[in-house]
């Protein structure tokens, strides 16, 4: 069907008439006469004439009618869709810090970085959301808002996958960062804050420490996931042979077990990719918030064709005005 946007618009269709009813006539401005030995050969051309104008008031009309209806913004509205809506809104918080460069996890029996695991794995859990809101927290030494929630999935996973390290400092804030997420989520139903929280180190940076943001996060209602990132021993070759050295030795997990503890959310382990995979499935499994249905119903917009024709009577019109 087609609406119009601003249908009072239509409310200007009778201007032209208003105009010329309020605004003195044109007094026409007397000239010589032309006095001519045969005027029955300009009888023809008056008539021409007078036809002419007629045309051109016509022209003028339908113009006007063209550009008013334009300006009211008509669009063509398709069928109702359903959006699946389940009611969560999630929050990604992803540690950037430097420590997340160490290459103790595998993909494809290729060794990478932290970073590009938790890239990998967690692109394929924001695509299976599918009717979740998510956003996306990026933290180092401070914490950032890299997306703000939405139905974007591809924008949140393209987002994630042009982060890189050190870009918001070589620290680890944990406390801003849950902070961030109190105040970003803290307007939306009580029962469907959630908050997933991956790190690989302990609070190093930050004006507020961790569990007093967990405080406020439980005063909050929002729930907090947290996921401790990094292999427990990894082979490092040197000069004097090899050797089993802990990579995750800076990692806090009795601080992440009491944020998730408090807050009611759950501290995973993820030891390899593997392990990191099945936490996101668990997550997976969150229950939803049940709402009302949504329906959205595309728009076209159809301005452009009785601009466009209007435009061209207008032009038809001036090139009457020149031949007259």
């Amino acid at each position: 069907m087609i609406h119009l946007e601003w249908p009072w618009l239509l409310a200007a269709l009778p201007l032209p008439l208003a105009v010329r009813w309020l605004l003195p006539a044109h007094q026409a401005v007397k000239q010589a006469a032309l006095r001519v030995p045969f005027l029955d050969d300009f009888a023809g051309a008056e008539t021409v004439l007078v036809s002419q104008q007629k045309y051109s008031l016509w022209l003028a009309i339908a113009a006007w009618c063209l550009l008013v209806f334009a300006c009211t913004r008509p669009q063509w509205l398709g069928e109702p869709i359903e959006q699946a809506v389940s009611g969560r809104d999630l929050m990604l918080a992803v540690d950037l810090s430097g420590s997340m460069e160490a290459k103790d996890f595998f993909l494809n029996k290729e060794p990478v970085d932290r970073l590009t695991a938790a890239k990998f794995v967690a692109g394929d859990f924001i695509n299976r959301r599918v009717g979740d809101r998510i956003g996306l927290i990026l933290f180092g030494s401070q914490a950032y808002l890299q997306t703000p929630l939405t139905f974007d999935r591809k924008t949140v996973m393209t987002l994630l996958d042009e982060s890189v390290l050190g870009l918001a400092g070589d620290n680890t804030a944990i406390g801003d960062a849950i902070g961030l997420a109190v105040k970003r989520l803290g307007k939306q139903p009580e029962n469907s804050r959630v908050l997933i929280l991956m790190t690989d180190g302990a609070n190093t940076a930050g004006e507020v420490s961790p569990l007093k943001a967990a405080e406020l996060a439980k005063s909050k209602n929002l729930k907090i996931y947290t996921i401790g990132i990094g292999a427990d021993e990894m082979i490092v070759r040197s000069f004097f042979g090899n050797r089993k050295v802990n990579p995750s030795v800076d990692l806090d997990e009795d601080t992440l077990v009491k944020i998730a503890e408090s807050t009611g959310g759950k501290y995973f382990r993820a030891r390899n990719a593997e392990e990191l995979n099945n936490i996101y499935l668990l997550l997976d499994k969150l229950e939803p918030v049940e709402k009302e249905k949504q329906y959205y119903r595309p728009r076209s917009e159809l301005f452009y064709w009785p601009l466009s024709l209007a435009l061209m009577l207008a032009a038809c019109l001036c090139a009457l005005r020149v031949r007259l």
